[in-house]
């Protein structure tokens, strides 16, 4: 008997991982899709147009990129529900209105003119009934301090040269963002709790978790 079959996990169940980089998204996603027998879905950074772009000049590419993460997240979402789910999902379609658009209308990278279109355009493909929202949103969340350490440790060179202000400011977004959001259930995991890179079999207890929290907030539906 698998981890999913043990704690009755729904053999169609769509879980999506948050959070700001460097609390380990990826290494959860791969994680929980080992233990349950799930896919994964992991963002498609490579083949993307924009990206280039972008870096080279915010002002000018920020709202053709977030369109071009909106329908490349809104396709990716709706294949996995046609699939019939089963699912881990690395990132939501949330966070990029809820937090990287919003930003860069706050810093004047995006116009206030496109913001809005953006913003209709993501209210209407997403915040609706007809869209298929995942049936639990994991947030992993942690002090900045641990989550600075977790990003010098990998080294990725790209990271190392983001100033740290930045990070304080992503970290900060986020926590501001999980605080309101509703989309679907929410459940927070703190990374000091869960070092799935020191400790695998900690996984366990996570999907045991997600059992209970699964259960009760499909109970508090019901009624």
């Amino acid at each position: 008997m698998n981890l999913r079959e043990k704690y009755g996990i729904p053999a169609n169940a769509v879980i999506t991982i948050a959070g700001t980089v460097g609390v380990g998204k990826s290494t959860m996603t791969k994680a929980l899709a080992n233990a349950l027998n799930f896919r994964t879905s992991f963002e498609k950074v490579d083949s993307n147009p924009y990206l280039d772009k972008f870096y080279d000049d915010f002002e000018k590419w920020s709202f053709h990129l977030q369109i071009y993460f909106l329908a490349e997240r809104f396709k990716e979402q709706k294949r996995i529900f046609e699939y019939g789910g089963g699912f881990i999902q690395d990132r939501s379609i949330y966070e990029d209105t809820g937090i990287f658009a919003k930003m860069h209308e706050e810093k004047g990278t995006m116009s206030k003119i496109d913001y809005e279109t953006y913003k209709n355009l993501f209210d209407a493909m997403v915040m609706t009934p007809y869209f298929p929202h995942p049936d639990l949103l994991i947030y992993l969340e942690g002090p900045i301090e641990d989550i600075l350490s977790r990003i010098e440790e990998r080294g990725r060179p790209m990271e190392q040269q983001t100033p740290k202000d930045y990070w304080y400011e992503m970290h900060g977004r986020y926590e501001n963002w999980i605080d309101s959001f509703n989309a679907c259930p929410v459940l927070r995991l703190d990374i000091n709790d869960y070092d799935l890179m020191k400790n695998p079999d900690t996984v366990e207890v996570i999907v045991e978790r997600i059992s209970h929290f699964m259960e009760q907030t499909s109970h508090l539906r019901r009624k």
